[in-house]
C-alpha cells in the first residue's frame, strides 16, 4: 500500500511475511496465494505491500537463479503485491518448535550473516518496482549481548564495512537497517549510536521496532532526536505493539508464556529479564508496570487488565511521518506471534488469520491518513 506524504514523498506500508512458515519458493508462493492476496482483496487495495522473509537457503537459491527470481517477480505482480522491504533478521527455522536465542545466529561476527544479507539485497534489487527509488532490509542488532568483546566488535565492524561496499555495487539502492532489541548488543537507540558510529550511513542505518522501543521504555521523539543528532538514518519502521501489565495483573500474563519465542520483560525503573517465565518466577521486583516483548495485534487491546503499547506506536508514527518530511518511507506491520497467542486469542482458521492481518493493516492505514498522508494507487 502506498501513501503520499504532503512533501510529495511515497511512503510504503506492508505486512511482514515472517508470520508464515514457508522456507522454499513453492511454499512462499503458496502462502502469498493463501494469505497476502486475500488480505489485499479484503482491504480493497489496488496493491499490497509485503515485507518478505526469505530463509537463507531460499535467498541463496534466488540470488543465483535468474529464472526462479523472475518467476517470483511475476507471481507477485499477478497477485497485486509489491516488495520494497525484506525482514532479514531470522536466518532460518523461525517457526521451529523452539527458536528463543537461535534467532540471533549467525550474528554479524560470522561470514554467513554477511552472505545471507547480500543475497537478500541482490534479490530485493531484482524485485523492486521500477518506479521505486530504493529498498530496505532489517537485520539483527549485531548479536545477542553475550559473549561480546573487542575482538567480536572488530569482526562485526569489518563485516559492516564490507556490506556497505557490496551494497554500493548493486544497480538499485538497497539499505540495511539494524534493529535494536532488548537483550542484544544494540538494545536501545543509545546503543545504536555507540555501536554504529562511523558506519557508512549511505547504505546502513537503523530499523526502529515500536514494540522493542516500548519494552525499553524509550520515548519515541527522544529516540529519534538521539539518532538524528548522531546522523544515523531511520531506514525502516516495524509497526508493532508490546504487552503491558500493571502490577495488579501479573497473573494475567501467564497464558503468554510459550516455548517458541523469547519474550524479554522489563519493569519500569527496575531493569529486566530475558524471558517472561523468569519474570513471573520472581525475577523482577513487581512494583512497577511491566512491558513484555510479545508482539500483539496492533489494532486490538488484549483481554482483561492487560494493555498494549499502542500509544507508543502512535507516537512513533507521528514522530516519523508528521513532520515536513518523512523520517522513513518504509513501514512494516510485524506481528509474527499470531499462532502463539493464548489459545482463545489465536486464529483458528486461515480466514481468521487473513482477517487479523487485514485489520492490522487497516488500522495502520487509518493512522497514516489521520497523520496527513494520502493513500494512492500508483
Amino acid at each position: 500500500m502506498r501513501f503520499r506524504h504532503p512533501d510529495g514523498s511515497l511512503v510504503h506500508l506492508a505486512y511482514c511475511t515472517n508470520v508464515h512458515p514457508a522456507e522454499d519458493l513453492d511454499g512462499v508462493l503458496a502462502q502469498l496465494s493463501r494469505y497476502a492476496s486475500p488480505v489485499r482483496e479484503r482491504l480493497g487495495a489496488a496493491r499490497l505491500g509485503v515485507g518478505l522473509w526469505l530463509a537463507a537457503d531460499l535467498a541463496a537459491e534466488l540470488a543465483g537463479d535468474g529464472a526462479a527470481l523472475r518467476r517470483l517477480r511475476a507471481e507477485l505482480a499477478a497477485r497485486g503485491l509489491e516488495v520494497v522491504t525484506f525482514n532479514g533478521f531470522p536466518y532460518r527455522g523461525f517457526h521451529d518448535p523452539v527458536v528463543k536465542h537461535k534467532v540471533y545466529t549467525p550474528d554479524w561476527t560470522e561470514p554467513a550473516r554477511l552472505e545471507y544479507t547480500v543475497n537478500l539485497a541482490r534479490v530485493l534489487a531484482a524485485l523492486l518496482p521500477d518506479d521505486v527509488d530504493g529498498g530496505s532490509i532489517s537485520s539483527l542488532p549485531l548479536a545477542w549481548r553475550t559473549p561480546w568483546d573487542g575482538d567480536r566488535a572488530g569482526a562485526a565492524r569489518r563485516q559492516l564495512d564490507e556490506l556497505a561496499r557490496l551494497l554500493a555495487g548493486l544497480d538499485r539502492a538497497i539499505r540495511v537497517a539494524f534493529e535494536p532489541e532488548p537483550g542484544c548488543v544494540i538494545e536501545s537507540t543509545t546503543d545504536a549510536v555507540r555501536h554504529l558510529s562511523g558506519v557508512d550511513t549511505e547504505w546502513l542505518g537503523v530499523c526502529l521496532d515500536a514494540c522493542h522501543l516500548a519494552v525499553g521504555f524509550e520515548q519515541p521523539q527522544q529516540a529519534l532526536t538521539r539518532l538524528a543528532e548522531a546522523r544515523l538514518p531511520v531506514v525502516k519502521l516495524q509497526a508493532s505493539c508490546a504487552l503491558e501489565a500493571p502490577a495488579s495483573a501479573r497473573d494475567e500474563l501467564a497464558p503468554f508464556v510459550e516455548p517458541r519465542f523469547l519474550h524479554q520483560t522489563r519493569e519500569s525503573g527496575a531493569g529486566g529479564v530475558d524471558d517472561l517465565d523468569e519474570a513471573l518466577a520472581g525475577g523482577l521486583p513487581g512494583l512497577g508496570p511491566w512491558r513484555v516483548h510479545f508482539h500483539v495485534p496492533v489494532h486490538a487491546e488484549p483481554a482483561g487488565s492487560l494493555s498494549s503499547t499502542r500509544p507508543v506506536l502512535r507516537d512513533t508514527l507521528a514522530a516519523l511521518l508528521s513532520g515536513p518530511h518523512p523520517v522513513t518511507r518504509h513501514v512494516e506491520v510485524e506481528t509474527y506471534t499470531w499462532q502463539v497467542l493464548p489459545a482463545g486469542q489465536r486464529p483458528r482458521t486461515e480466514a481468521d488469520l487473513v482477517a487479523g492481518l487485514a485489520n492490522e493493516l487497516d488500522w495502520a492505514r487509518g493512522e497514516l491518513v489521520a497523520g496527513g498522508l494520502e493513500e494512492v494507487d500508483g
